[in-house]
Order: structure tokens, then C-alpha cells, then sequence
């Protein structure tokens, strides 16, 4: 499912527009990605968690040289489903 049948399938079953259906979905996006940038986590119950996980530093291999490169630390966004997610998923 792409983001454009994600609008459609909100708008039909909320009887929006997909305009406001595009408004709703884009807004929500745009709320989980400040939260993260933040360092908060997002929770939607019966859903997941959103949240930002820290990678460490660490060493790796340049594949066309061979030779190391040190790879700097970074946070990355992760999703960890919950429980009714993952009964529905079943």
C-alpha cells in the first residue's frame, strides 16, 4: 500500500474528501517525525510505538576498496508493533 491508497482508503472509510483525508494523513506523518526529531516516542495504543533508537559508532569496510571506515554514531527512527497489531498481522 502506497501513501496515496493510504489517503484513499481513509477518505472512503471516513467519508472525507481526499483532500482532508491528505491533510489528516500528511499531518500525522509530519506530528510522528517532529515528536522524533525531539527524541520523544509516539505511542499509538493498539497500534505501536514509534521511538528513536541510537546507533553506535562503529567500524566498517569501504566494499569497493576494502579498506576501514569509521561510521559515525546516529539515531535512527524504529517502530515496534503492538500487541493488537500483531494479532490482526496473525
Amino acid at each position: 500500500m502506497t501513501k496515496t491508497d493510504l489517503i484513499e482508503e481513509v477518505a472512503s472509510r471516513a467519508d472525507l474528501t481526499k483532500k482532508a483525508a491528505s491533510d489528516a494523513v500528511n499531518a500525522m506523518i509530519e506530528i510522528i517525525g517532529e515528536s522524533l526529531a525531539r527524541g520523544d516516542k509516539v505511542t499509538v495504543t493498539g497500534f505501536g510505538t514509534f521511538l528513536v533508537r541510537r546507533r553506535a559508532a562503529r567500524m566498517g569496510r569501504n566494499p569497493q576498496t576494502g579498506e576501514p571506515l569509521h561510521i559515525p554514531a546516529q539515531n535512527t527512527p524504529a517502530f515496534r508493533a503492538g500487541t493488537a497489531l500483531k494479532d490482526m498481522v496473525k
